[in-house]
């Protein structure tokens, strides 16, 4: 080889050059402030807003917090602890009204010595929710879900339990005549599923169950409705509506989808009347106007009223939230439903609902935590949520006047709580369920 192509031949690297870091602006926490914080100018602009509304934020309201007092008996001593140990110009907040007060704020005015009946039931709630929320566990626990209802009842509202057996029985003779008829003729078995409950419930129920406890007394002591209150009463009527809402929304989604003339057109009339009017006004006619469609001398719970008229305000819509889910799928999934052979409500159990649902997931549970929230409405019927129990009760007392912001901070963190729990559990939901993006 010459020399002049000796000096023209590539050079090979023999050893392997020691792997190097990435550059400081490509990896770690740099390169994500830069991406997500400082990627353009007015990015950088918000961020730096951002940062200083936090800041202002924290030092305005840390302080109130820090200084925070729990041992008290009143606003006064509440000042002088804080005066005693931040000096005299601090402020901060008098949690002590809270610890006085727990009670009110989540039982309302329930008798003392019965709270162990509302704390199991929401014990049983939880037992009662983990099959149906997580499909992990034993399916046999479905059945206590199914009585939950009827349990949860006996526990608040006590009396005789032969009342819920009989609510039991009633449903029982339902599933008995659609059992029996429907296999010869669906519409003659669903006319004796609702008929058979409702004429047992109206003429036999009571004067059986009546004579049941004359005979086997089962009973414990009886709590009117007019002594739920706090979380108690949001927690119920919460729950309540959002268990019958569900179903209800799907059934009127579904009405309004109809080719039937008759049930579309009560569909839509339904749906757009509800949501046509405030939900203050459902719950005055709720209060005051539904006992007038009444028997004389019926007595219809105010709780069961106004669970009534909230759980049609929502089905509402939840069936609009639904029909949007029905609407985005696409029209193969019904020729294939149509393919396979399936009648209309197989083909919706199986194919088509399904479906629907985990598109509408976020929708329904928006709708879910709007009205639990919305159960701070009731105040203007008469029931003590627990905003009502601030102004009526608590400041009332001498010795908490002054206190203002505890209480709403207090009542304002549950409700986040609770919501909180409610949409992440939808986000697992969703994660869960995204079979086709894996």
């Amino acid at each position: 080889m010459s020399d002049t192509h000796a000096h023209t031949i590539a050079y090979v690297r023999s050893d392997m050059i020691p792997a190097q870091p990435a550059p400081v602006a490509e990896a770690g926490a740099v390169k994500w402030l830069r991406e997500n914080l400082f990627s353009s100018a007015l990015n950088t602009v918000l961020t730096i807003a951002g940062i200083f509304s936090v800041y202002f934020l924290f030092t305005h309201f840390f302080p109130w917090f820090r200084h925070g007092v729990w041992n008290a008996n009143s606003i006064a001593e509440c000042r002088t602890i804080i005066a005693a140990q931040f000096g005299e110009d601090a402020t901060g907040a008098c949690w002590g009204v809270i610890r006085e007060r727990w009670h009110q704020f989540t039982f309302g005015f329930y008798p003392p010595e019965l709270y162990w009946r509302p704390v199991l039931s929401f014990v049983l709630l939880f037992v009662a929710l983990a099959p149906v929320l997580f499909t992990n566990l034993p399916r046999g626990m479905l059945k206590f879900t199914l009585v939950y209802p009827l349990v949860a009842i006996f526990l608040l509202w006590g009396g005789s339990a032969w009342t819920e057996i009989m609510i039991a029985a009633g449903f029982a003779l339902g599933y008995v005549g659609w059992v029996t008829l429907a296999p010869r003729n669906a519409i003659i078995g669903t006319v004796a599923a609702v008929l058979a409950p409702v004429l047992f419930w109206l003429f036999a129920a009571e004067p059986l169950g009546d004579l049941l406890q004359s005979i086997v007394p089962l009973s414990i002591e009886s709590v009117s409705s007019d002594r739920f209150g706090g979380f108690l009463l949001a927690v119920t009527i919460g729950v309540g509506g959002i268990v019958m809402s569900l179903p209800l929304g799907v059934i009127l989604a579904l009405g309004r989808q109809s080719d039937m003339l008759l049930v579309k057109s009560l569909s839509v009339g339904f749906i757009e009347f509800i949501r046509g009017v405030p939900l203050i006004t459902l719950l005055f006619v709720a209060s005051q106007l539904l006992n007038y469609f009444l028997p004389p001398g019926t007595q219809f719970d105010i709780i069961l009223r106004v669970m009534i008229l909230v759980t049609l305000f929502a089905a509402a819509y939840i069936a609009e939230v639904i029909r949007g889910g029905l609407a985005a799928l696409p029209r193969g999934q019904y020729e294939a439903a149509d393919a396979l052979g399936l009648d209309y409500w197989k083909a919706q159990r199986l194919i088509i609902l399904p479906q629907a649902l985990k598109i509408s997931i976020p929708g329904i549970v928006s709708t879910f935590i709007g009205m639990f929230k919305d159960t701070t409405l009731v105040t203007f019927v008469g029931l003590y949520e627990p905003l009502k129990s601030i102004p009526d009760f608590i400041r009332a007392d001498f010795a908490w006047k002054g206190t203002y912001w505890e209480y709403f901070v207090f009542v304002g963190a549950i409700f986040f709580i609770i919501n909180f729990g409610m949409s992440r559990y939808a986000m697992y939901l969703e994660t869960k369920l995204k079979r086709d993006h894996r």
